[in-house]
């Protein structure tokens, strides 16, 4: 792989970073494995959220025990950003490789904690604090953990594969999810309803120890991006290492941190929606059995696999912001009809509802982990997408918690379509101020080709955006010239 350094002469062809297409793959797998083990642990938790009701808190009704589990699952959520701006700072300093090794251990490790923890039954209160430690430890760590993932594969990918290399990062998300919720039902059904409350619900989050020693091992082994790597090597080059404190980022990066903020509320408002509350939603309020709603919405994500990559693949043809526009106008218009669909009591019609909603995320996660890395230039990438994607991630984790709470409160089952609807609406406004990323090098960094013809491509038209940015830029000079000239016509002293 060549990397590149900054000059201060024209770029040319030599400058261009053209990238080992092995090492971009493993470099995705390696990201898309701990991005799984995440959302492992997720479908594991939201599948098994009423047996967590029963074992940690046997003492109170049950709408109170759904409420205190889905709880337990979103207040981690709060020390997301405190994760974000740890492992962001160190991502910028000393690269995107290093952290995410760190990641997937603590990952790992306290889901596996989990799974240790005793009853209520037999060590009391300690239980559930227990069980509160445990979560925080895991949101810390994932504060970190997928920011990082879509840098790193952001970083590696070639200008105009970018969309379809990020969409393997989510791809990674959902098959974690269906793998979770799989081996939960699997778990249930092969050892019976009293057996999986007794002990067969820990079996799923102990598998989470060796599957990230398997991620553990597959990131160890990759080098540094390439972006990271240039960037290393400027700051070599010159005197002071450059930095920027979090009021600087904020004043210079307001627009993109914005963006940010809604294009994640939008999207995780929905994924939490649609992964970690309908199952308690199908069987605590539509009543159905444990198994319903599961395996129907087990067979949607099944179906969201396939359409994830071919996303990420079109929005490299016509852009992220049309996907992002139709994802959030689906959640405003669609939300309402799909839930009258989930409480149809009829399977086809329920499949149909989670179909509606699942397209709509795929068209969200689908361009995520590309548009999202874009918004940054190298020096503060880490940092302040990890900031602002936790901060935004704070509100959409506690999505299961509030809207199981509104529900209970309103005695609504409609509550979760006027949920989503309502952030549709932030989905859209993030369309409007978004700027098209697709096909454009990573902000403050040169073109990334696959090859050295794509990379001639890549540098003609990188002189063409230079070109219209001056031309840009000597028509504002030309305006203001004007309007200077047009005040100095008014002043008797000033020529």
């Amino acid at each position: 792989m060549r990397t590149f350094k900054r000059k201060t002469k024209p770029l040319e062809i030599d400058d261009i970073a053209i990238v080992d297409y092995e090492k971009t793959k493993k470099a995705i797998r390696a990201a898309a494995l701990g991005n799984a083990i995440e959302w492992f642990d997720f479908g594991v938790y939201g599948y098994v959220a009423y047996v967590l009701g029963k074992i940690f808190f046997p003492h109170s009704s049950p709408s109170v025990q759904m409420i205190a589990a889905l709880a337990t699952f979103s207040i981690p959520f709060v020390f997301r950003p405190l994760g974000g701006l740890f492992f962001g700072v160190l991502g910028d300093k000393y690269g995107r490789q290093k952290v995410l090794a760190m990641t997937i251990i603590i990952m790992s490790i306290s889901t596996f904690g989990i799974g240790l923890i005793p009853s209520y039954e037999t060590i009391g209160i300690w239980a559930p604090i227990l069980l509160l430690i445990v979560k925080i430890a895991q949101g810390f760590s994932v504060g970190g953990e997928y920011a990082g993932a879509a840098i790193f594969v952001a970083e590696y990918s070639p200008d105009r594969k970018r969309g379809f290399m990020g969409s393997w990062l989510d791809f990674g998300s959902i098959l974690g999810f269906v793998v979770g919720a799989g081996v939960v039902s699997l778990i249930n059904f092969s050892i019976g309803e009293d057996r999986f409350l007794e002990w067969g619900w820990r079996i799923p989050f102990l598998l989470a120890l060796p599957l990230g020693m398997i991620g553990l091992y597959l990131r160890h082994a990759l080098d540094e991006t390439p972006a990271f790597q240039a960037h290393s090597e400027m700051q070599q080059t010159t005197s002071q290492p450059q930095k920027a404190s979090f009021k600087q980022i904020f004043k210079q990066h307001k627009r993109s941190l914005l963006v940010c903020v809604g294009l994640v509320l939008c999207t995780n408002v929905t994924y939490y929606m649609l992964l970690t509350y309908l199952p308690s939603y199908f069987s605590h309020n539509l009543g159905y059995p444990e198994n319903h709603g599961v395996l129907i919405i087990i067979a949607v994500m099944i179906g969201m696999l396939f359409v994830q990559p071919f996303i990420g693949m079109l929005s490299d043809k016509i852009g992220r912001r049309p996907f992002i526009f139709a994802g959030s106008t689906a959640l405003l218009l669609f939300s309402y009809p799909a839930f009258l669909l989930l409480d149809s009591d009829n399977v086809l019609l329920i499949f149909l509802g989670l179909l509606v909603l699942a397209l709509s995320l795929n068209m969200l996660i689908g361009v995520m982990a590309s548009t999202l890395p874009a918004l940054f230039p190298t020096a503060i990438r880490y940092s302040a997408l990890a900031i602002a994607f936790n901060i935004s991630v704070v509100i959409a984790g506690l999505t299961p918690t509030i809207t199981a709470m509104l529900v209970e409160m309103t005695h609504n089952i409609m509550v979760p379509a006027y949920y989503l609807m309502f952030f549709g609406v932030f989905g859209i406004i993030t369309a409007v101020y978004l700027k098209e990323t697709a096909n454009l090098p990573l902000k403050g960094a040169t073109p990334i080709a696959v090859d050295t013809e794509e990379a001639e491509e890549l540098l003609e038209q990188y002189h063409d955006n230079l070109e219209q940015k001056i031309e840009q830029i000597d028509s504002k000079i030309e305006e203001l010239q004007a309007k200077r000239d047009h005040l100095a016509k008014q002043h008797p002293k000033i020529d």
